[in-house]
């Protein structure tokens, strides 16, 4: 078998895996496991810009960010993790700069900063500018930046690798298999370290901003490991999505002072968060979104509202959000400058995932033990910093704080010998197989059949609003899908470059994400950031103030739900207002 050796492995090459690696390449083997071309990672389609209190426009520090981060995550936020997110983003910037990120300037050569939605001045009193942005394109410049930064120092890619499996051999994590989509092959790697950075799962519905890629493989293949998912039930809904496309309007246009308006020409938001408006959480906006079209203030009675730049001025719009308005452009043929977007609400990232501490140490029970040599970092972990509820900018701060922090956390761990290689076992490539040949041997329905009928049942029953009824209708049939995906076929019986083989292994990642999600939801009885259930409206800080851990059974479906406590700091529950 195609066999590899190197120091750590990361699977992923998005901001998350790429900063990892740079902070170790200097000094150990590094290899990057990707199954796209690294500057196609999900990273690049990050929009409007990483938050860090700099301070460059206005005042602010580092105890508002991370008071908005717990605030604006329900206070499902472990708060030593929210500290060292707001601390470290600082330092993190700069780094970037200093690796040639071409940040937009303010008049005297300093990092410009604009507002976005929950990021507040003084604990709330009112919106800041934090966030660092490079246009409306930062994650692509953050992504092309850092992939030339490992290039330089010597990382190597293993690019169109599809991860399947992870080896843990005498209770440690010693390496991973992957199925090579240039030739089909099964490849093995060893190693001392592994960290998984494989982004998220949007596409278990079907109106989302996440790329085909996005389809929750580091979850899945930990989750069939007998590690749990981490508060899979929340997951975020950015309310400014293009109608029927799901392709998203960064929430920089909102930042740089866009309307919301409804069929009445009202600027609703003013009605809901009135300190706030348009720059309320995310949640909240798109609750509300969907609230004024139930109530028939849609546009033209239809499901969708309107995000309107026009009063920005031409100039602005070109210099300030130029890609937002060629999507438009591109997808709806509308000119933004002159006529107002339809938008609609676009499932757009997980807070939860694989459960981590704040050095990215995979964990395995709500006693927080370590997985030895097993991390992950970027949305594809749960640390948790998002709490219920992700705030705008701070994912991007998520990929390279804690990319940054499990990278030097590996690199400690080398230096002192506590990591070190396994010997891994003959069949370590076995699962690999037998799935892929399961796939080719298959005589049922095409996967495309399974996968449509999932992106329906989810986005009807576990989307934006939820309900008892509906989760419980949504895990029969998502049970019932994965039985059906048990024999799946596929047309395409070929070895090179087989996308169909490739798509049917991604719909079993998926699958797994969205029982996880659908199980998780059902069994939290309240309503907390992401996940809102209208038959328990309100939040439940005697039973659920605690993260969920799902546990997978070994022939399928979710064994048992655990929970753990949040750690709480700085700041006490509170009812959460704007």
């Amino acid at each position: 078998m195609p066999y590899h050796k190197f120091d750590v492995v990361i699977v992923g090459s998005g901001g998350a895996g790429l900063m990892a690696a740079m902070q170790l390449s200097h000094k150990y083997s590094v290899a990057v496991v990707s199954k796209l071309y690294p500057t196609r990672s999900h990273t690049g389609a990050a929009q409007g810009g990483v938050a860090a209190a700099l301070g460059n426009q206005e005042e602010d520090h580092w105890q508002w960010h991370m008071f908005d981060t717990v605030k604006g995550g329900d206070y499902l936020v472990d708060q030593d993790a929210a500290e060292v997110l707001a601390r470290e983003a600082i330092d993190a910037i700069y780094d970037l700069e200093h690796w040639g990120l071409p940040f937009n300037r303010t008049a005297d050569g300093k990092i410009d900063q604009r507002r976005f939605g929950g990021h507040t001045r003084n604990f709330g009193e009112g919106p800041v500018m934090r966030s660092c942005y490079a246009a409306d394109r930062t994650g692509h410049m953050i992504l092309q930046t850092m992939f030339q930064q490992s290039v330089k120092n010597q990382v190597q890619f293993f690019n169109e690798f599809l991860a399947t499996d992870l080896i843990i051999t005498g209770g440690r994590a010693s390496g991973v298999v992957a199925y090579s989509i240039r030739d089909g092959d099964v490849h093995t790697f060893s190693a001392k370290a592994v960290v998984f950075a494989t982004g998220g799962y949007g596409r278990a519905w079907r109106i989302t901003s996440n790329a085909l890629a996005c389809t929750g493989d580091g979850m899945s293949i930990a989750y069939r490991s007998g590690i749990p998912l981490e508060d899979m039930e929340f997951y975020q809904f950015h309310p400014t999505g293009i109608y029927h496309v799901g392709v998203l309007l960064s929430e920089a246009a909102r930042g740089e002072g866009a309307y919301l308006l409804n069929n009445e020409g009202e600027r609703f938001m003013m009605r809901y968060t009135p300190s706030l408006q348009e720059l309320a959480p995310r949640d909240i906006v798109s609750r509300s979104i969907v609230q004024e079209i139930r109530e028939g203030r849609g546009i033209d009675g239809q499901d969708y509202v309107y995000l309107d730049i026009r009063h920005l001025g031409a100039e602005k719009i070109r210099e300030k959000l130029p890609d937002i308005t060629d999507f438009a452009r591109t997808y709806l043929r509308i000119e933004p400058i002159t006529d107002p977007v339809p938008i609609q609400p676009t499932a757009h990232y997980a807070m939860g995932g694989i459960p981590t501490n704040i050095d990215g140490q995979v964990i395995l029970d709500e006693k927080n033990t370590p997985l030895p040599g097993f991390y992950a970092a970027g949305e594809a972990a749960c640390v948790s910093v998002h709490g219920a509820n992700r705030l705008g900018t701070n994912s991007l701060v998520d990929l390279i704080v804690f990319g940054r922090r499990a990278g030097k956390h590996i690199a400690k761990m080398l230096d002192s010998g506590e990591l070190d290689y396994a010997e891994l076992p003959a069949n370590a490539d076995e699962r690999t197989k037998q799935m892929i040949s399961r796939i080719r041997a298959g005589s049922g329905e095409h996967a495309e059949t399974i996968r449509e009928e999932m992106r329906d049942v989810m986005t009807e029953m576990c989307g934006v609003m939820r309900t008892e009824d509906k989760l419980q209708q949504c895990g029969a049939k998502i049970a019932e899908l994965q039985a059906r995906y048990q024999n799946i076929s596929i047309m395409d019986k070929s070895s090179s470059f087989n996308t169909e083989m490739m798509e049917a292994i991604e719909l079993g990642y998926v699958l797994d994400c969205a029982e996880a999600t659908v199980e998780s939801a059902a069994a939290r009885k309240e309503s907390r950031g992401g996940h809102f259930r209208e038959d328990y409206p309100t939040r439940d800080d005697k039973q659920f103030l605690s993260h969920t851990l799902a546990y997978r059974k070994d022939d399928g479906g979710v064994k048992e739900l655990r929970y753990k406590p949040v750690v709480i700091t700085e700041f006490q529950p509170k009812e959460r207002k704007y």
